[in-house]
C-alpha cells in the first residue's frame, strides 16, 4: 500500500530517496417491505445483455425504497452477478462482462441512486506497482540504539524520535491503553506472528476483504508472500508491545486487528474491498480504523462522473455506518504535496490501473477517499524538526491534525540519525518508512488512548478531544522542498486558530492519558 506519490503509491508511504509530489448524503437502509418496482423496458430486455466485455466489478447504491431482492433481479437481467449485498447501507457489489451494465442499471432510477465500475482494468488483469524500498534496520544501528536505551525503554526506542515528538514516551509512564480497545488496520495485511505484535493482535477481529467479502480463515489477514510490508509497519506504530523486544507503539496496551484490502501483487485498493473493511470493522466492535491509502484507481474520485460518484456514495455510506456503530476512522492526507483546499488540482496519474489521463479539477468535487469524507480524521505529516514533511498534502479546513510521518531532510539526534519512522516489518524485523501513511497511525494510537480513558465517548467526541488536546503549531517561516532546500512556507494559511499544514495542531499522547 505504499504509494510513490499521490498517484503511483498504493499506500501513503514515501519511498526512500524519492520526493512525492463533502460527500453525498447517506440514504436510509433499504426496507424489506418496500413496494415492488415495475420493470422498465430496459430491464425487461436485459436478460439478453451482452457478456462479451471485460469482467469488471461494480457498486450499485440503492434508493431508500429499493430492496436487495429487486437489485439482484435487475443485476442478473443486466448480465451481472451479485457478489455481496450490504443491506444495512443499501450497497450491492456485483460483477459483469456487459459493457453497458452500469448504464442499464442507471435507467432504473427508482431502484438505484448510482451505479459505477470500481476499476478500469478487468478483474483478471495483474498490475505491478513499486511500493518503494523500506530501509531495513541494520545490526549496527540496532546495537547503537540498545546501548543508549534508558531504563524502562524498549531496546530500539532511542531511535523512535516520533514517540517523543507526541509525548508518547511520557504517556507510557501513566497508561499504555486498554486491551478492550482495538484499532483496525485497513491496509495490506499484518504479520501477526511478529514478536512485537503477536501479544496485542486480535485474530477474531481480522479478515481479508479483497473482492468485497470478508474471509476470516486463519492467516487470511496476513500480507501476501510477495507483498507489502506497509500494513505491518503501520500496526507496529500503533500497538507494538512493551515487551523488552524491538520498538514500542503509541498505544502498546491496546489491541490491533488486520483488515486486508489490497489486491495481490499490485497493492491496489478498490472500493468493494474498502467498503467491506469499514463494514467488517463496524460489525466486529472495532473502535478505531487506520486508513493509510487512497481508494484506487482514482487519486481523486469525482462526484460529477457517473462511475466515480457511485464509488463516493458507497464509501460515504460505509464510513457513516461505521461511525454510527462507534468507529472513529483516521486517514492519511496523501503524499503529493497538494493543497486540498485549493481552487484546483492537477493530476496526471489517474486511473492508475490502466492508462492515466491528465485532468484539472476542483478538490471539493473530486475527493481524496476516504480522507475527505465527513467524519474521517484527516492527518498531515511532520518531521523531527516539526516542519510539515516535504511530501505531505495539506489544506486549511481539510487537515484535522498532524503527526510524525518522517522526513529524510529533518534528521533527528538519535543513534541512527534517521529522519524516517522506525517500526515493525514482516518476518520479525524492523525498518524505516516515511509518508503520511506513517503519520496516520500515530493519530490512531492517540485516539485509542483517548478511547481507553473515555470508553463511552462517541467517535465525534474522540475527534473533538484529539483536536482540543493537540499542540497548537503556527505556520513555519521555512520548510524543506523535495531536494532538501529550505524554502519560504508561503503555502501555509491560518484561520480560526488552525493552519493548512497542521490543522488543529500536532496530536498529544500525554494529554490523552491524563
Amino acid at each position: 500500500m505504499a504509494h510513490l506519490g499521490h498517484g503511483r503509491r498504493r499506500a501513503l508511504a514515501v519511498p526512500v530517496g524519492l520526493a512525492l509530489t463533502a460527500s453525498l448524503a447517506f440514504l436510509p437502509s433499504v426496507a424489506a417491505s418496500a413496494a415492488p418496482l415495475g420493470n422498465t423496458a430496459e430491464s425487461a430486455t436485459a436478460s439478453k445483455a451482452a457478456t462479451t466485455g471485460p469482467k469488471l466489478s461494480y457498486v450499485a447504491n440503492l434508493t431508500a425504497y429499493g430492496t436487495a431482492k429487486q437489485a439482484k433481479k435487475a443485476i442478473e437481467q443486466a448480465g451481472g452477478t451479485v457478489v455481496k449485498a450490504y443491506d444495512e447501507i443499501g450497497v450491492v457489489v456485483a460483477h459483469s462482462q456487459n459493457p453497458d451494465f452500469a448504464k442499464q442499471l442507471r435507467t432504473q432510477r427508482n431502484l438505484f441512486v448510482s451505479v459505477g465500475a470500481t476499476r478500469t482494468a478487468p478483474l483478471s488483469t495483474v498490475q505491478t506497482t513499486e511500493e518503494g524500498t523500506t530501509q531495513k534496520l541494520s545490526a549496527e544501528d540496532a546495537a547503537k540504539a540498545a546501548a543508549q536505551a534508558e531504563p524502562g525503554q524498549e531496546p530500539l526506542e532511542s531511535n523512535q524520535w516520533d514517540l517523543r515528538a507526541i509525548k508518547a514516551d511520557q504517556a507510557h509512564k501513566i497508561n499504555d491503553g486498554s486491551p478492550d480497545v482495538t484499532v483496525g488496520v485497513i491496509d495490506t495485511g499484518v504479520d501477526d506472528t511478529h514478536p512485537d505484535l503477536a501479544a496485542n493482535f486480535s485474530k477474531g477481529q481480522s479478515a481479508n476483504c479483497v473482492g468485497g467479502v470478508a474471509d476470516t480463515t486463519e492467516g487470511a489477514w496476513r500480507p501476501y508472500a510477495d507483498g507489502s510490508d506497509h500494513g505491518t509497519h503501520v500496526a507496529g506504530t500503533i500497538a507494538a508491545a512493551r515487551n523488552g523486544i524491538g520498538v514500542s507503539g503509541v498505544a502498546p496496551g491496546v489491541k490491533v486487528a488486520a483488515i486486508k484490502v489490497s489486491e495481490p501483487t499490485s497493492s491496489l485498493f478498490y472500493t468493494e474491498a474498502v467498503v467491506c473493511g469499514f463494514m467488517f470493522a463496524a460489525e466486529k466492535g472495532i473502535e478505531v480504523t487506520n486508513n493509510s491509502y487512497y481508494v484506487d484507481p482514482w487519486n481523486y474520485t469525482c462526484k460529477n462522473d457517473d462511475d466515480q460518484k457511485a464509488l463516493v456514495e458507497a464509501l460515504s455510506r460505509a464510513t457513516k455506518y461505521a461511525e454510527r456503530k462507534g468507529v472513529l476512522n483516521v486517514a492519511s492526507a496523501g503524499n503529493s504535496n497538494h493543497d486540498l483546499a485549493a481552487a484546483s488540482i492537477e493530476d496526471a496519474t489517474s486511473p492508475n490501473d490502466t492508462v492515466p489521463v491528465p485532468r484539472t479539477f476542483d478538490p471539493k468535487v473530486c475527493l481524496d477517499l476516504p480522507t475527505q469524507l465527513p467524519g474521517v480524521v484527516t492527518v498531515s505529516a511532520t518531521g523531527d524538526k516539526g516542519f510539515k514533511s516535504y511530501y505531505s498534502s495539506y489544506g486549511l479546513g481539510v487537515v484535522d491534525v498532524a503527526a510524525p510521518g518522517g522526513d529524510k531532510w529533518q534528521v533527528p539526534a538519535t543513534p541512527d540519525a534517521n529522519g524516517r519512522v522506525l517500526s515493525t516489518v514482516p518476518g520479525g524485523g524492523y525498518g524505516y518508512k516515511q509518508g503520511t501513511s506513517m503519520a496516520g497511525p500515530h493519530v490512531a494510537g492517540v485516539a485509542a488512548l483517548l478511547k481507553s480513558a473515555h470508553p463511552w465517548a462517541a467517535p465525534s467526541q474522540i475527534q473533538a478531544m484529539l483536536k482540543a488536546q493537540a499542540t497548537k503549531t503556527a505556520c513555519p517561516e521555512k520548510i524543506y522542498d523535495g531536494t532538501g532546500n529550505l524554502i519560504d512556507a508561503t503555502t501555509c494559511q491560518t484561520k480560526w486558530g488552525q493552519t493548512g499544514y497542521y490543522g488543529a495542531g500536532v496530536v498529544d499522547a500525554l494529554k490523552a492519558v491524563k
